[in-house]
């Protein structure tokens, strides 16, 4: 890639459009997804963008067309409609969370696939292009899409902005925060509905399917890193719009090749990346760390104890 192409970022308007609305994804994604992965609800995401499916086909059938506001709106209806039933079900059954997720979201994509199979064969001619939303057509978003995009991230955001202290004390400790008077259960279905509001993003850009990856590895990826909160959304944010951006000039520069799934590509080598070289976390670097740890300790231990042999040469001179 010379530096004239990559300055077609700016210049190209379908590869400006594409990389933009990646970049939005992954910004919006990495930050809402951060607390996600903190909470111990990484599996949300999957049922969050599985259970949109069927929220496409029904905006389609009301709308009758493929206008991307209403897609969008109607998969996050869904979205967020799973995911009230997931807190319903959690609140006033036994059942456990991985069990209410993975139902939920069986359920509500087995209901999206096959919806989508009745309009694939019905008369309506402009069905044609829906079932991209399985793995997302990055190609096909105009300025419209990339203006709805920010919109959203903007609203996502605020929010996290606004409550950012009652975010980070229900991701670390709900009791606690309970203690203080923020109502856990509230502040952790505003950031499940932050969720949805991601899906909502990726929808176009990565699909149903691959979505859950945008909010899972960059959160995962920075949490190698740094401890710290406030550097992990930044870093988080940082290799989910790099991720996207990547992805998006991959693409252009190979034929054939879908953005999305590229997008998932960069991220997971940085996350693989991550978990193996960052120095705070990383498996090789700890490997390192823990080869060193032992070798100063079988120094010391050297210095202090002596070997047998010389306390035996002691012996045999005290005694003679």
């Amino acid at each position: 890639m010379n530096v004239e192409f990559l300055l077609s970022v700016f210049t190209d308007y379908t590869l400006r459009n594409v990389a933009l609305g990646s970049a939005l994804l992954g910004i919006t994604g990495g930050i809402v997804g951060a607390f996600a992965v903190l909470r111990r609800q990484s599996l949300l995401g999957d049922a969050l963008s599985h259970a949109a499916l069927p929220g496409i086909g029904l905006a389609f059938l009301l709308s009758g067309g493929k206008a991307p506001l209403w897609l969008l709106l109607g998969g996050g209806a869904t979205a967020w409609l799973a995911a009230l039933a997931m807190i319903t079900v959690l609140r006033f059954t036994r059942l456990s969370e991985d069990a209410a997720l993975g139902t939920m979201l069986a359920s509500f994509f087995g209901f999206g696939i096959a919806l989508l199979t009745f309009i694939q064969n019905g008369s309506n001619a402009s069905q044609s292009g829906l079932d991209k939303f399985l793995f997302g057509q990055a190609a096909t978003i105009v300025a419209a899409d990339v203006i709805l995009m920010a919109i959203l991230a903007a609203l996502a955001l605020g929010a996290v902005m606004l409550l950012f202290k009652e975010f980070k004390l229900v991701s670390f400790d709900p009791a606690y925060a309970a203690t203080l008077g923020v109502p856990a259960p509230l502040i952790g279905t505003v950031m499940t509905s932050l969720a949805v509001v991601a899906v909502m993003i990726g929808l176009q850009s990565v699909g149903v399917v691959l979505m859950a990856a945008m909010l899972v590895a960059p959160a995962v990826a920075a949490r190698q890193w740094t401890d710290h909160l406030g550097k992990m959304l930044l870093l988080s944010a940082g290799f989910g719009a790099a991720s996207g951006v990547a992805g998006a000039l991959v693409s252009a520069a190979v034929t054939n090749l879908p953005t999305g799934p590229l997008v998932i590509v960069a991220i997971s080598i940085l996350m693989i990346f991550s978990l193996l070289f960052a120095p705070l976390r990383g498996l090789l670097w700890a490997r390192i760390s823990a080869s060193r740890r032992d070798r100063n300790l079988r120094e010391s231990t050297r210095r202090i104890v002596p070997p047998l042999g010389h306390l035996h040469d002691q012996g045999v001179q005290h005694e003679r």
